[in-house]
């Protein structure tokens, strides 16, 4: 998975208590135990995106979220809230900024290897186990709605979350016609020479079942659903449609844009390509909903 650091920088202002706090947006919403009887509403800090989508498809507005520009440009939707605060890099989240901010409960998801202590000893811990190798992804992602809307006292919204993305992807399925219907390849691409293709154990693969689209691509993928392999080897799904995902760096657009190797796919030179906006391969309901729409419109 692509870390996007975002730390502040040696001009940042200094962080406040007082700034730290001004702007952001109170929303009343209830967790269980303790939480549910405080006089304030409680905070939300969220570790790294998965969490914090799901978090916001639940109506909440995290106080905080690890790479807020990262956020922004790979998850984008749901959108984050506005004076969200940005933890710094998902990998190293700032632990004197959560001190400064007291949340009430922090998020995180499984596969970032933070080790948990120093955070329990700031608030308590909810933990999506997202590719754990429990369930399928989308299935899990229903299951980890559903707990984290008990945390959070949102159970009817967790409910209709579920209900919503299986209806959007229902009322999808139907718009597809036999032409509409021919396989298709999900790609990232981070340089000119390699992409990410989705696969088996992905949720754009799950999601694509529940279409009944076919995956051009068939070859193993690691534990997270993916694998990652040279340009060249996309021959191998000939004149399949190739969706890739945005954002792709300026740099490598104009580098992929002038590669011989690239044009001379056979999806390519069938006119078959066709890019995307961005959409959280690691998401929840909401990501998996928001592929199946930009998929239907590919």
């Amino acid at each position: 998975m692509v870390t996007l650091a975002c730390r502040p920088g040696p001009n940042w202002p200094p962080l406040t208590r007082r700034r730290c706090l001004a702007g952001l947006a109170a929303t009343s919403f209830g967790l269980r135990g303790d939480l549910a009887r405080a006089a304030r509403p409680p905070r939300i800090a969220c570790l790294e995106w998965t969490s914090a989508e799901m978090v916001i498809s639940l109506g909440i507005g995290p106080v905080a979220v690890a790479d807020t520009k990262g956020y922004r440009d790979w998850v984008a939707g749901p959108a984050l809230p506005a004076g969200c605060i940005d933890l710094g890099s998902r990998g190293e989240p700032n632990l004197e900024l959560l001190l400064e901010l007291k949340p009430d409960l922090i998020t995180g998801a499984y596969g970032y290897g933070l080790d948990e202590a120093p955070f329990r000893r700031i608030a308590r811990l909810h933990t999506v186990p997202f590719y754990d190798g429990t369930e399928a992804p989308y299935r899990q992602a229903e299951t980890e709605t559903l707990k984290l809307g008990s945390q959070l006292g949102r159970e009817a919204e967790a409910q209709r979350l579920i209900q919503e993305a299986t209806a959007t992807i229902a009322e999808i399925r139907g718009r597809f016609s036999e032409r509409t219907k021919r396989p298709l390849a999900v790609v990232s691409m981070f340089d000119d020479r390699h992409v990410r293709v989705y696969g088996k154990g992905s949720l754009f693969q799950d999601v694509l079942d529940r279409l009944s689209l076919t995956n051009a691509w068939t070859a193993p993928t690691d534990s997270w659903g993916f694998a990652v392999l040279g340009i060249e080897e996309l021959v191998a799904i000939g004149e399949a449609r190739l969706i890739s995902l945005d954002p792709i760096p300026l740099h490598v657009k104009i580098r992929i844009d002038q590669s011989s190797l690239w044009a001379n796919l056979p999806c390519v030179k069938a006119g078959n390509v066709r890019t995307i906006p961005p959409v959280w391969p690691f998401g929840g309901l909401a990501a998996a909903a928001r592929f199946a729409t930009f998929v239907a419109r590919a």
